[in-house]
């Protein structure tokens, strides 16, 4: 079963753009958008389990530069 996530992130002013483009290019990353409000990316990603996913975030999309903070949000089928 694959592990979804929302990834939101908070980028440094003028970098959205920029940022969202970067994280699009990630394996596993399966939309990544420039939006308002809040939060100046959300990224939709995938993984194999829970592991994978942190990983994912953690190794791969947090070192993005221009990335000031990320809250994650796993996809749940209740």
């Amino acid at each position: 079963m694959v592990v979804q996530a929302y990834i939101l992130v908070q980028t440094g002013v003028g970098k959205a753009a920029e940022v969202a483009g970067e994280i699009r290019a990630i394996k596993g990353v399966t939309l990544a958008e420039d939006v308002t409000g809040p939060y100046d990316v959300i990224v939709r990603a995938e993984a194999a389990n829970v592991d994978e996913l942190g990983q994912l975030v953690v190794a791969k999309v947090q070192n993005v530069a221009g990335i000031t903070r990320t809250v994650t949000c796993p996809v749940v089928h209740i």
